[in-house]
């Protein structure tokens, strides 16, 4: 067994391992899938100097409580989260995100939970040990693609890393958390089914997210939907972030693991710009849409994507 291992002594809440995602298999049905939050995945492993692709571990509301066996690492954790980290002391660090810490042979670490938000990320310098399955290491867990089986990480489970730490030196950078409830869209394809009502109510009326919320959709509540032509269409491809409306009315938006069709007219799609806050709503918040036209929407994500360079340019070394 490689010495630089982790075990894990809980789980968390849907830990998994994640990059950016397996691309070029829609056509046989297998999604893309990969990090909920990029936002968060890509500052993750740039804190520990890792290429933008390298695996993490994502985890949902709790994360896995970890104990490094042997070796030691640099790790960071993205998001807004509350963790601690134990060294073999027994002194206790109130950690920080968006900073670095060194973690030597029998430190553990404890991902107690996010903050008003969903998903965090667990990065390691130099990355995991696993193996990629079409050029990622992405787990699918419904169709069981990916490391560990294709499973959620369990209890008992090692989690080997590729290296040793090659420094003492940390790293922090400043990251803003946005409160915003309003998520801009596009048309979707079928928008012309909706009655003009509907069409108002949709972009006038908050939607609460449901319980029935996972990596594949997010089902919302509120004001029916009016479906003036039909209810289902000839199944067609769909894409993240697409804004389904059921028989019953009520919008199911399609997150990462998105099946790759579907026979639900769609109302909208979310701009990639607002992904990442979107995906980090829990259930019980409200959202609130509003349309923009195409250019504005693929100029919002150059701000995205600026902002996020901005980010990691300005990491910098910790006194």
């Amino acid at each position: 067994m490689n010495n630089l291992t982790f075990k894990v002594l809980r789980a968390g809440i849907n830990t998994t391992y994640q990059d950016k995602g397996r691309y070029g298999l829609q056509h046989i049905g297998v999604t893309p899938g990969g990090c909920m939050d990029q936002k968060s995945f890509f500052i993750a492993n740039a804190l520990v100097r890792n290429q933008n692709n390298v695996g993490v571990i994502e985890f949902a509301y709790q994360g896995p409580l970890l104990q490094l066996i042997k070796g030691k690492t640099k790790i960071a954790i993205t998001g807004n989260v509350h963790f601690k980290i134990i060294n073999l002391n027994s002194n206790i660090i109130d950690g920080e995100c968006n900073r670095t810490y060194n973690l030597n042979a029998g430190d553990k670490i404890d991902i107690l939970a996010t903050n008003k938000s969903v998903y965090g990320y667990f990065s390691t310098e130099g990355g995991f040990k696993v193996e990629p399955f079409c050029s990622s290491v992405s787990t699918l867990v419904k169709a069981n693609i990916g490391p560990n089986n294709g499973s959620k990480i369990k209890v008992g489970d090692k989690i080997i890393i590729n290296k040793n730490r090659k420094n003492e030196t940390n790293y922090i950078t400043a990251v803003s958390v946005k409160d915003n409830n309003t998520i801009r869209v596009l048309k979707g394809l079928q928008y012309d089914y909706f009655s003009n009502e509907s069409k108002k109510i949709f972009f006038s009326q908050p939607y609460k997210i449901s319980k029935s919320t996972d990596r594949m959709g997010m089902r919302l509540e509120g004001k029916v939907l009016e479906n003036i032509i039909s209810t289902n269409i000839r199944s067609e491809g769909i894409t993240k972030g697409a804004i389904q409306v059921p028989g019953d009315g009520q919008p199911i938006i399609l997150l990462t693991d998105y099946p790759t069709i579907g026979g639900y007219p769609k109302i909208a799609n979310v701009i990639s710009a607002d992904y990442d806050l979107l995906v980090q709503k829990k259930p019980g918040d409200e959202v609130l849409f509003k349309f923009v036209e195409l250019h504005e929407a693929e100029l919002l994500y150059k701000k995205q994507l600026n902002i996020i360079s901005e980010i990691i340019k300005n990491i910098k070394e910790l006194n």
